[in-house]
């Protein structure tokens, strides 16, 4: 069977950060309900589509997943279950902010399988957490962190941001020191972006940003603190003890198949990639189209279907930005998608899948990196250097045709 990811897409969240520019917003309880009941009707029609599926993760992201009900919960896994094939130890995580769960919430999360929390800290300065706009303080982090660890959690991820307004080489450091000396078992530490149309970017004046200087010493000081602190990088932003890669976030990075269910999520099935509507409506439309399109294929046909059969039920179905991925395309995604593990690429794998070999398609422009120090060749695969991980952009932009 074709091993298969899900990602649950929650919107909503108590307050949107001044840096968000995610598909969220704060929404009353029968909004949420609402959005829960589309959210398994969509589950249950697509289950028929991926008879040919085993899942291995589920990845319920937001906005605040944390926010729903645990039964809501309860019961968008148990629909899951119910028409999937879902592996005995697929990984299942969800996001959670602090403050935004309590002991009994977290003990029922173990209770439906739930075996993976992130927790969204970004600092553990109150300051900078509060000119970003967060809910919390470092204190209800702490709070929720214990919290997770009495109710069973024994997997742990933290989210951190560098590059915040007002934060300094000493107040990163003492992050990175507090969330280390708590041992979690996965920390994701980002750069914040400054994304167009979100507060934080329309008033950069007010604020007081790291200098290039600055921001450059926290990313080296990131890589160098975490592995000193027994944590190995696996990811351009992600680190891990050992045995606790995300099993969910790889897929993406391998191509892998993975389903994106509710409102904007994302998909890629068999080489097509689709979006679900971002409007409400449109989504309220697409989950009672979906399975009744006239003219579609077979249920049996679509599931074991051509690249070509996936994109016409998508289409009919009324999926956004839906697109059958050239060989060209594949080949461009294999390179940069996957240079971004710290493990790197397979010539072999690359010859398996393309016919030819990694050589003939990309051969100039790989030695070229392996020249300027960027690309590196261990153990028969291709992965980017330390210099190559600083301009990876660089690097992915050249393998586009």
């Amino acid at each position: 069977m074709r091993e298969l990811s899900i990602y649950i897409h929650i919107p909503f969240c108590v307050r949107k950060c001044l840096y968000c520019d995610f598909l969220s917003a704060p929404a009353d309880s029968g909004r949420i309900e609402s959005y829960v009941n589309l959210l398994l009707q969509e589950i249950k029609k697509q289950a028929v589509f991926y008879g040919d599926h085993r899942v291995v993760s589920i990845f319920l992201g937001g906005g605040t997943p944390s926010l729903l009900p645990a039964a809501d919960m309860g019961r968008i896994l148990a629909q899951i279950r119910s028409g999937y094939s879902v592996a005995e130890d697929a990984e299942i995580t969800v996001e959670c902010n602090p403050g935004t769960v309590t002991e009994d919430k977290l003990k029922n999360y173990i209770t439906h399988g739930i075996n993976r929390l992130s927790i969204g800290l970004q600092s553990t300065d109150d300051g900078e957490l509060a000119r970003i706009g967060r809910i919390h303080s470092y204190g209800d982090f702490l709070e929720t962190y214990r919290l997770a660890r009495e109710a069973g959690f024994g997997n742990i991820n933290v989210d951190l941001m560098a590059g915040l307004p007002g934060q300094g080489m000493d107040s990163y450091r003492r992050t990175l020191e507090r969330v280390t000396a708590l041992s979690p078992e996965h920390i994701s530490a980002y750069s914040l972006i400054l994304e167009e149309g979100t507060p934080l970017y329309g008033n950069q004046s007010a604020y007081q940003f790291p200098d290039e200087d600055e921001d450059r010493e926290m990313y080296e000081l990131t890589g160098r603190y975490l592995a000193e602190a027994g944590y190995s990088r696996y990811e351009i932003s992600n680190y891990a003890r050992e045995g606790f890669a995300c099993r969910h976030n790889k897929v993406y990075w391998r191509r892998g198949d993975y389903a994106g269910f509710g409102l904007g999520a994302s998909s890629m099935v068999k080489n097509v990639r689709w979006k679900n509507p971002a409007k409400h409506g449109d989504y309220a439309a697409y989950v009672e189209n979906m399975g009744r399109q006239p003219g579609r294929q077979p249920d049996a046909d679509v599931a074991a279907g051509t690249e070509a059969v996936w994109v016409s039920r998508m289409e009919q179905a009324g999926a956004d930005e839906v697109q059958r991925l050239t060989t060209a395309e594949q080949m461009e995604e294999f390179m940069f998608l996957g240079l971004r593990l710290t493990e790197g690429v397979d010539p072999e794998e690359f010859q398996r899948m393309f016919g030819k070999s990694m050589e003939e398609v990309y051969g100039k422009t790989i030695a070229a990196f392996e020249r300027r120090g960027l690309l590196t060749r261990k153990e028969g695969r291709l992965a980017l250097t330390l210099r190559g991980i600083d301009v990876s952009n660089v690097v992915f932009a050249s393998f586009l045709f």
